[in-house]
Order: C-alpha cells, then sequence, then structure tokens
C-alpha cells in the first residue's frame, strides 16, 4: 500500500519522547513515533494511506467538515501528549502537512533549522492560553408598564436604544482592558479573527503565550478581568493550556 510520512509536531527534549501511552492519532495511520532529528529535537510522525490522504481523496474528504473536525481532534490528541510530558517543548504542525516519506520530511525539518532554532527558543517554558469575550445572548426583559401615549412610546424606544449603545460600549471597553491587562504578563500574545460566515464576532478572541512560571498569576488575573466583564454583561472564558499552535509562526509545509 502506497503510504506518506505524516508529521504531528516537533519535539526539543532531552531525551526521547515516550511513545507509551500515546493516542492512536490519525484514522488508518500507524502509530505516531517520534524520529531524531538532531541531538534533542525530534520528528512525531506516522504513516497514512495514500488512498485515503493522498490529493485526490483529500480534496474530496476536505468537503466533509464532520470529517475534518475528526482529523484535527486526533491530530490534537497526539500534539497533546507530547506537549504534556515532563521536559518537553512542542512545535505544533499544521493539519496534513505531509511528506513522501520520513527521509524527505528530516530533510525538510533540517532545511529550516536556524528557524527552528528560533522559534524553540521562544516557546521554551510556556504554554497557549485562550480567552474569548462574548456578547451575552440572554436579555432582560423589561418590567415597566406599556406607554400610555405614543410620545411615551417613542421615548422607551430610544431609551431602550441608548441602553443597548451603552452596555455594547461597556462590554467593549471591558474585552480591550481583558486583552491589555493578560498580555501584561504573557510573554507573547494576539488578537485573532473570526471570518466565519454568519456568526457574530466575538468582542475579544486573543490567544496568550504564558510562562509556565507565570500560570498561577495569568489565571488570577483573568478570573478577575472575568467578573469585570460579567458586570457589563457579557461572559469571559478562558482556555487551556494548550500547545502554542498561534506562535509558532509560518513554518513551510514541505511535500
Amino acid at each position: 500500500m502506497a503510504t506518506a510520512t505524516y508529521l504531528y509536531c516537533l519535539v526539543q527534549s532531552a531525551r526521547k519522547p515516550s511513545v507509551a501511552r500515546v493516542p492512536r492519532g490519525l484514522p488508518a495511520a500507524t502509530p505516531a513515533v517520534p524520529a531524531q532529528l538532531s541531538e534533542r529535537l525530534w520528528v512525531v510522525h506516522s504513516e497514512v494511506p495514500l488512498d485515503q490522504y493522498g490529493p485526490g481523496p483529500l480534496e474530496v474528504s476536505l468537503k466533509d467538515l464532520d470529517w475534518v473536525s475528526r482529523i484535527a481532534l486526533a491530530h490534537e490528541a497526539v500534539v497533546e501528549y507530547f506537549a504534556a510530558l515532563p521536559g518537553a517543548t512542542v512545535i505544533p504542525m499544521k493539519l496534513f502537512t505531509m511528506f513522501s516519506n520520513v527521509e524527505r520530511a528530516l530533510a525538510g525539518m533540517r532545511g529550516q533549522r536556524a528557524e527552528l532554532k528560533r522559534v524553540f527558543a521562544r516557546l521554551e517554558g510556556c504554554e497557549e492560553w485562550g480567552v474569548r469575550v462574548l456578547r451575552s445572548e440572554r436579555q432582560k426583559q423589561a418590567t415597566a408598564a406599556r406607554p400610555s401615549t405614543g410620545t411615551a412610546f417613542l421615548a422607551a424606544r430610544k431609551q431602550a436604544r441608548d441602553d443597548a449603545r451603552t452596555a455594547m460600549l461597556a462590554a467593549a471597553t471591558a474585552a480591550d482592558t481583558v486583552y491589555a491587562s493578560l498580555a501584561e504578563i504573557a510573554a507573547e500574545h494576539r488578537r485573532r479573527t473570526s471570518e466565519a460566515p454568519g456568526v457574530v464576532a466575538p468582542l475579544l478572541d486573543a490567544a496568550f503565550l504564558v510562562p509556565t512560571r507565570r500560570r498561577a498569576r495569568f489565571q488570577s488575573a483573568a478570573q478577575k478581568v472575568a467578573r469585570q466583564v460579567s458586570e457589563t454583561g457579557a461572559q469571559m472564558t478562558l482556555t487551556g493550556p494548550w500547545p502554542p499552535y498561534n506562535f509558532v509562526g509560518s513554518l513551510e509545509e514541505t511535500t
């Protein structure tokens, strides 16, 4: 059966990463294993069948969002496993990063050795956290009596619009405060933009690269600003820690 080499991540570690409890990985793929790239650097990969992951079949499968979601979860599970190993620093690879064979994969990564060194230097000892601030879906129902005159009705309508505008401004200001407060603690940070059609963009969608030694401080600050956000009627969610997908940069997906 013809196969390609699929890359999950690069791992910097003083010893060969253990695969004792590694997740299954992509459907139909061989178990994920590390191949040594250089001293303290490993490429985690598996072999995938071309009749499922070759250019033609993959182009068809990418139209199935449920299938892509399952692949993404399987990919992420493997990356998270290696990121959680003691003493390991991980560079996650993008979904569907593939080479014709493992030798080409290693050669492709060696060609980016200088860039990899810079990225690992930034990521070492850090983890990614995500923060989103969303408008509240629930609206408080007014309990005031129905206006008895047309003038009163128009005044009530204007007051409702003014109140909504004020609330939105307060929530947007709180979201900016969240970003600024947490950015002071993080080593790096960036806002993300949502381009999903028909979906209301969040007030804030941000990723923070946080040194593990500052984790408790970051979480405490997040709890504080979340309360401030809640007072405006919006909602804040904090997720993590994650492998640093948003801080890897633009490593090539060589084939």
